[in-house]
């Protein structure tokens, strides 16, 4: 019967599997690692809570623990000089392309500037984003997939992105492919003290860039997602991140790697850096959707083949329009299209096997923006 179950398990598809994501297992996360003073990443009670979360993720058969260490560098918030620690938990594919999901869990009182050891629970700041990597690392693990996953809890993030800055630059000097970067950073919220309130919707932040993929794939979260979560869908906020504000999304996109950051549709700034940052502000059915988001795009891209390259268009007058790639063997791909007014897809087509080129009949490219996709790939803009 053991077999039998693990065989069915094994063939769930991404869908099925966000079925099986359990907020109570979040919540005990958060609680456990809120009730501590803080986690600023200058304390031991940094190393204490990235202890915890790496015996959280060793817990989960198949998963290859490390628990990082970095120098942080003196400076404004950081006093002085010393190593850090961060969680990487890696779920070994097929091949070395790799999806990271991750958060950060380090916290800090910004209203208490110099009291290092001022309280900050950081329940969704960014406890959140932590816990909700870790309970789509649970989920995943439970199948097999054809490229790695990563789940990270970053450090350092409150003193300016530090321990993202470290993986990213370790991934760029180690040639690691990565084909997309899923951030959460303030993730469990879903109401402010001034009334707002938006249970439906988790903003998904995105950099337009030549070096990277980053909108494409907050457009790809968008279309996959799209109806798949009863009630709930992602809002695209079409820029870097919240006005002069950053992420550890950033630290990817600065290195070339295709990155984009969740983040709740209505933010309480009050509970953000302050002692206010409790868990029974977090509403852990808002945030088991932000996860259910993660693990279905997570999820899609691990089992994706090869991207297509030389994406392009015909340029001849027409009013059909036909775009051709370079294909890989035996891959399938997924042409998309959407009016250039249109900032989301509005149709596809899956090609067969082996093609490098599709006539859209009469939908002419002079009105359109096209893109071409591996199964389950990040789209590639054709040209």
């Amino acid at each position: 019967m053991l077999i039998l179950a693990t065989l069915a398990l094994g063939l769930q598809s991404p869908l099925d599997l966000t079925h099986q994501i359990q907020p109570m297992r979040m919540k005990e996360d958060v609680a456990h690692l809120s009730a501590m003073p803080n986690r600023n990443t200058n304390n031991a009670t940094l190393t204490e809570a990235a202890e915890y979360i790496a015996a959280q993720y060793r817990k989960i058969p198949g998963l290859q623990v490390e628990i990082m260490k970095y120098v942080a560098p003196k400076m404004q918030r950081i006093p002085v000089q010393k190593e850090v620690v961060e969680v990487v938990a890696t779920l070994p594919g097929e091949t070395d392309h790799r999806v990271i999901v991750g958060g950060h869990f380090d916290s800090i009182n910004m209203v208490e500037r110099t009291n290092l050891d001022a309280i900050a629970p950081g329940a969704n700041d960014d406890l959140s984003g932590m816990s909700q990597a870790l309970e789509c690392a649970r989920v995943m693990a439970t199948r097999k997939w054809k490229n790695t996953l990563v789940f990270v809890a970053f450090s350092g993030e409150e003193q300016g992105l530090l321990g993202s800055r470290a993986i990213a630059r370790r991934a760029k000097a180690e040639n690691w492919k990565i084909d997309a970067v899923l951030s959460d950073d303030i993730v469990g919220s879903s109401v402010s003290l001034n009334g707002q309130s938006d249970k439906h919707h988790v903003r998904v932040f995105s950099e337009e860039s030549s070096t990277h993929n980053s909108r494409e794939l907050a457009r790809f979260i968008e279309w996959i997602s799209r109806g798949k979560i009863r009630g709930f869908a992602a809002k695209l906020v079409f820029r870097r991140d919240r006005f002069q504000r950053g992420g550890d999304h950033s630290s990817f996109n600065a290195e070339g790697f295709t990155a984009v950051r969740f983040t709740e549709a209505i933010e309480e700034f009050s509970r953000q850096h302050t002692k206010d940052d409790l868990i029974q502000f977090v509403d852990f059915n808002y945030l088991a959707n932000v996860a259910r988001m993660n693990l279905l795009t997570a999820a899609t891209l691990a089992d994706a083949g090869p991207s297509p390259t030389d994406v392009r268009m015909d340029p001849r007058q027409a009013h059909d329009t036909i775009i051709r790639w370079q294909p890989a063997a035996g891959a399938k791909y997924i042409v998309y299209w959407r009016d250039t007014a249109s900032p989301t897809w509005l149709q596809s087509l899956e090609v067969d096997a082996g093609k490098g080129e599709v006539t859209i009949p009469k939908v002419n490219k002079d009105d359109t923006i096209f893109a071409v996709g591996a199964l389950g790939g990040v789209p590639i803009e054709a040209k």
